[in-house]
Formats: structure tokens, sequence, C-alpha cells
């Protein structure tokens, strides 16, 4: 199927009666995977975009942009890279990980500053609306203590047996990853189909994420999202 490409996003009207994003195919080639500019962040918006592939992602200032980008950056949970090097943190059992006991402190430290960046993409508005999908059931932390502290973590979204990744963070060298790490094999427990992890990083790469065709993505949403989720409270499974 042909679609007429665009050279400027669609605008998405917050106080429309329905919520309604256009084709992911037709998402800008330039900037990569821009679709939409407008629009709100609802829990009722959020798993609308999530569903379709689509998610928010936009600075200080800037109105709301949705994206869809082409190839997506995903990991499929069998596929998980453990280095030896991080093999070897994880078995000293230095840190404890946890789900769902700290999302608000999570999201909060990966919106704080980093060495890299001058600014944050997660505003003060996203913090709110990622809580709210947190409280709805639909949104989920994973979480890195040592000592007691917090050290690393990351967050996401999950419909049916897709996690769609949104942002992580770490205080100490190979906190976030152990979270990770856990998270994803957990999640391989529950027959989850894959984890969205946006856009190529070395990091993420590093423990086994490809790309993939945006329309192979979408495809895999389609059988994926539907499938009865997980909305109470994460834990991980008692395996002793």
């Amino acid at each position: 199927m042909s679609h007429n490409r665009s050279t400027t996003p669609c605008w998405l009207d917050p106080d429309a009666r329905e919520v309604a994003f256009p084709d992911v195919e037709l998402a800008l080639q330039e900037p990569d995977g821009l679709l939409a500019v407008g629009g709100k962040l609802s829990t009722e918006w959020l798993l609308h975009a999530y569903r379709r592939g689509i998610f928010p992602w936009y600075g200080p200032g800037q109105p709301i942009l949705w994206w869809a980008p082409d190839p997506r950056l995903v990991l499929f949970p069998a596929r998980l890279h453990v280095s030896r090097s991080l093999a070897r943190v994880i078995a000293r059992g230095k840190f404890t990980v946890t789900l769902d006991t700290a999302f608000a402190e999570v999201i909060k430290a990966c919106a704080g500053p980093r060495t890299s960046q001058t600014g944050t993409w997660i505003t003060p508005e996203m913090e709110s609306a990622y809580i709210d999908l947190h409280h709805a059931g639909h949104a989920h932390s994973a979480e890195c203590w040592c000592d007691g502290k917090l050290v690393g973590g990351l967050y996401g979204v999950a419909i049916g047996k897709i996690f769609f990744g949104e942002s992580m963070f770490t205080e100490v060298t190979d906190a976030s990853k152990t979270a990770f790490v856990a998270l994803v094999r957990q999640l391989e427990r529950w027959r989850f189909a894959l984890i969205d992890c946006q856009v190529h990083t070395g990091h993420l790469a590093s423990l086994g994420a490809t790309t993939v065709p945006r329309n192979k993505f979408t495809t895999i949403l389609d059988q994926e999202c539907p499938k009865p989720g997980r909305l109470q409270p994460w834990v991980f499974d008692n395996l002793t």
C-alpha cells in the first residue's frame, strides 16, 4: 500500500472526541520518525500511541512531538546478551533489583541532568503522565539498589506481551544494566515477545538489542499487544 509522504508532521487536536494518530508510514524521514505534533499526554492518548508503535519525545518549551522511527531498535528476550564482566558483577550480588517499588523516584532520576546532556526531555508534564500510567497498571519500573540506596533503574510501558522501554539511569557502574538484565529475564519467563528500545544506542546494542524494519515491528505489536497483560504491580517470580 502506498502512502503520500508529507514534508510536515500531522497536527493532533488535544480536544478531539476520539484519539486518532496518522499511519506510522507517514512519519517523516528527516527528522527520522517524526509523525505528529500536539495532542495530549493522557493515559488514553499514550496507550493509543504505544499500541501503534508511536511514542512522545520533546523538550521543554516544545509542543508534544510523536515519533515512529524506521528502523526500530528492539530486544527479543531470548537474545539478551550478558558480557562476562557484567555476569560477574551480577553473580557477586553487589546489587539488589526490585520491580515497581520506586517508580516515581526512578522517573525523577531519569529526568535528572546527565553529564553528556545540557537538558532533559522528561518534562514535569511527562513525569506526571507516566506516574498516572503507573497507577493505572500500565507503566512499570525496575530498581537497582546498593546498600539501601537507589543507584540505577529504568521504566517503561507494558501492553499485552510487549514492554516499551522509555528511559534508564545509573549512578554506579553497571547498575542500570543489572536492572535491565533482571527485568528482561523476568519478561522472558512471562513470555513477553519483545522489548522496544526505540532508537539505536551502543549501550543497548551491547545487551543484544537489534534493529527491525518499522513494518515488522508494528506487525509484532498487532499480534502481541492484544494478549492478556499484567496490570497489577510487578514482582519477580520466586524461583527458590
